[in-house]
């Protein structure tokens, strides 16, 4: 299993971000993917999930000002991150369960992007 995260950066509060994450080395339609989000000295939280039905789930958090999306043809998850906070500076883990179901413990994470917001 890989993920490989990019998109991250600097971005002014009220701004907007579209995140990518490359998978490889499993059957990509099959399962859930997701994305959580860790800031230093905390564990990870959970902020997004898109299910093998194409269901999607969203954190209180973020709900309304993130969307997620996958494009099996190019075995790829987004997050769009829109109206961006302070509050949503972190690094952003793409990740898997290899469950179709549920995303649970972040069994499988990519390497994370970066994301600032601040003016």
């Amino acid at each position: 299993v890989q993920l490989v995260e990019s998109g991250g950066g600097l971005v002014q509060p009220g701004g907007s971000l579209r995140l990518s994450c490359a998978a490889s080395g499993f059957t990509f339609v099959n399962y859930a993917m997701g994305w959580a989000r860790q800031v230093p000295g905390k564990g990870l939280e959970w902020v997004s999930s898109i299910y093998s039905d194409g269901r999607t789930s969203y954190s209180n958090s973020v709900a309304g000002r993130f969307t997620i999306s996958r494009v099996y043809a190019k075995n790829t998850v987004y997050l769009q991150m829109n109206s961006l906070k302070s509050e949503d500076t972190a690094v952003y883990y793409c990740a898997t369960d290899l469950n179709p179901s549920y995303l649970r413990s972040f069994r499988y994470r990519g390497q994370g992007t970066q994301v600032t917001v601040s003016s």
